[in-house]
């Protein structure tokens, strides 16, 4: 008999360096970078960029771009917040006294751009190309087209007569991705010349200032976008269209260069951005479960599922209490993820009985110090809606040793395309409440609370993978499996990513209305029925998706063995995906 494979793709093995992405031409692009001596931050925002382009399902270059970089030279990881600000003008009275309570698709929800920024700051502080250089795969996919994938067609379509917020909704979105006046098919040629236009105008800013150097060309393209004739037509649209932003919000807006936040698993430690994003759900999980036999309890067994998605669940109450932009609210953040309160945590787990419902939120601050007696109840929503999980990822790893690692997003649908520009003004205001009392609360200047969260691991002090993932509130749950795939049941990256997932949905979901399924947990077709079946028995309201379903994301990841200097890619056949490296 035949051995099975243990994956229908090989992982891509390399030496040198490596890119995996949340498209194919994203992959290429990234690797063509690195082939012309860019390095790993270059290469990322490459592939970022050109994700941009060729899934506008999905991202948007006038969206948001949150980054995780290690500096080897430094051997620092730092991070890129990548998330714009409400206008300032922004306030919930309006949506409650003109829109009953609810926040309506188009440009009210729009924050501040922030991806343009935070692409350039990573090639600015730790590139080493010039705009044009990185630009240059997207730009070419931008004017002279690129074959629709299935993926994107059908990502296209879903949103098409979407009256909630989709493509055939604006004028100007339907001009660029409904031609012809329909969704372009999967082999169709895609032409985005506004956005090509907008691109060039970029490099046009960035050559006038060449003769200062680098940084300083950088900085006049990123000045005509927030300062220059960009931002005065992106305004100009946003106020006929009854928008808050100004040009003084575009004009004082900038990303931050600052620290991660970290969890330890053994001898593992995962980095990832604040709590302006759920990322540190990542740490806070795996923390939870560093003592706990995984391997023992079997894969995807009963027992192993039931376990994971219980220390999810308490994470995300957790989030659900407390996350919120750092700036302005006090985050616990040492406390949750302290390793007293993580292991006071795993102990509120019942291994024979599921959460029907989102457990209480735990007490962190003892743990930092602080004398308060934990989270004021928060509003739970009630509304029916569906559960958006449109974004992307691109990790990549150079010969010298850096790691990049970013989570691009913003889908074109829920708000309309700003015309001659080909961008959308990031619609990322979708992710806030109107409960005053929540910590992701609308205030004005504030980020709402994000799901798209890079992440970069450590193995015993030197890197170990980049990974992340597209999946809205379901990121977190497929990378800390994808992270237990490779660290506890020694899986490479390309197997621990095709192996069958499951997604908890016990919690409020992050995008308006807010949508709650209790107790829910969705697994995958593949995993065992008897499992699914003892799941049910034992609290869990289970259901039973496709043997393969992107709406579980898709994990990209690369993994660097220190010893052998081995560089082992893996990209997820659920989606678009692709790892490249040599």
């Amino acid at each position: 008999m035949p051995q099975r494979m243990t994956s229908y793709r090989p992982p891509i093995m390399g030496t040198t360096h490596m890119v995996s992405a949340g498209h194919y031409l994203a992959a290429s692009a990234g690797y063509r970078i690195l082939e012309e001596g860019g390095n790993a931050i270059d290469a990322g925002v490459a592939a970022g960029i050109t994700i941009n382009v060729t899934l506008p399902n999905a991202t948007n270059f006038g969206g948001v771009a949150p980054i995780a970089i290690y500096d080897a030279a430094s051997d620092e990881v730092v991070t890129i917040s990548g998330l714009g600000r409400w206008p300032r003008a922004a306030n919930i009275e309006h949506f409650n006294e003109h829109y009953g309570g609810q926040i309506p698709p188009g440009v009210l929800r729009t924050v501040v751009p922030a991806a343009p920024d935070a692409w350039l700051t990573a090639i600015e502080e730790y590139g080493t190309m010039t705009f044009e250089q990185v630009v240059a795969p997207a730009l070419d996919l931008v004017e002279n087209g690129f074959p629709v994938s299935a993926y994107l067609s059908e990502g296209l379509q879903t949103t098409e007569d979407d009256h909630e917020g989709g493509v055939a909704m604006w004028p100007s979105t339907r001009e660029i991705y409904l031609p012809n006046g329909r969704t372009p098919r999967a082999g169709e040629i895609l032409v985005q010349k506004d956005l090509a236009r907008t691109f060039r105008r970029l490099i046009e800013a960035e050559q006038g200032a060449s003769h200062l150097g680098r940084e300083a060309a950088l900085r006049a393209a990123r000045d005509r976008f927030y300062r220059g004739d960009i931002a005065e037509e992106m305004i100009a649209f946003s106020d006929s269209e009854g928008g808050w932003i100004t040009m003084e919000d575009l004009a004082e807006f900038s990303v931050k260069v600052e620290p991660p936040v970290s969890g330890e698993f053994r001898d593992y430690t995962v980095y990832t951005c604040n709590a302006w994003c759920q990322g540190p759900v990542v740490a806070q999980t795996l923390q939870m479960l560093e003592d706990d036999d995984l391997a023992a309890m079997g894969h995807n067994s009963t027992e192993y599922i039931h376990l994971v998605t219980q220390a999810l669940d308490l994470a995300y109450a957790d989030r659900h209490a407390y996350y919120g932009d750092p700036d302005l609210v006090e985050v616990p953040i040492e406390g949750l993820l302290s390793k007293g309160y993580t292991r006071s945590r795993r102990a509120d787990v019942d291994m024979t009985n599921a959460y029907p419902a989102m457990p209480e939120p735990g007490n962190p601050w003892p743990y930092q110090g602080a004398s308060r007696n934990g989270s004021a109840p928060v509003a739970m929503a009630t509304a029916s809606g569906g559960r958006m999980q449109d974004t992307s990822y691109v990790c990549a790893v150079d010969r010298w040793g850096n790691a990049f690692s970013a989570t691009p997003s913003d889908p074109i649908a829920p708000s309309p395309i700003v015309p001659g520009l080909g961008i959308q003004m990031s619609s990322r205001g979708s992710q806030t409440w109107l409960d005053p009392e929540h910590p992701s609360a609308l205030q004005p200047w504030k980020r709402p609370r994000l799901t798209p969260n890079p992440a970069i691991a450590f193995k015993d002090g030197k890197l170990f993978m980049p990974f992340g993932t597209p999946g809205g509130d379901t990121q977190c749950t497929s990378m800390v499996q994808l992270f237990l795939n490779v660290a506890v049941h020694g899986m490479d990256p390309q197997q621990a990513i095709e192996e069958p997932r499951f997604a908890t949905w016990n919690f409020p979901n992050s995008f308006w209305p807010h949508t709650y399924f209790p107790g829910r947990l969705d697994l995958e077709g593949r995993i065992d029925a008897g499992t699914a079946a003892e799941l049910v028995g034992i609290g869990h309201d289970v259901h039973v998706l496709d043997d393969w379903t992107p709406t579980g994301g898709a994990m990209t990841a690369i993994r660097v063995d220190q010893e052998s200097g081995v560089l082992s890619g893996g990209a997820d056949p659920r989606r678009d995906s692709y790892a490249i490296g040599r």
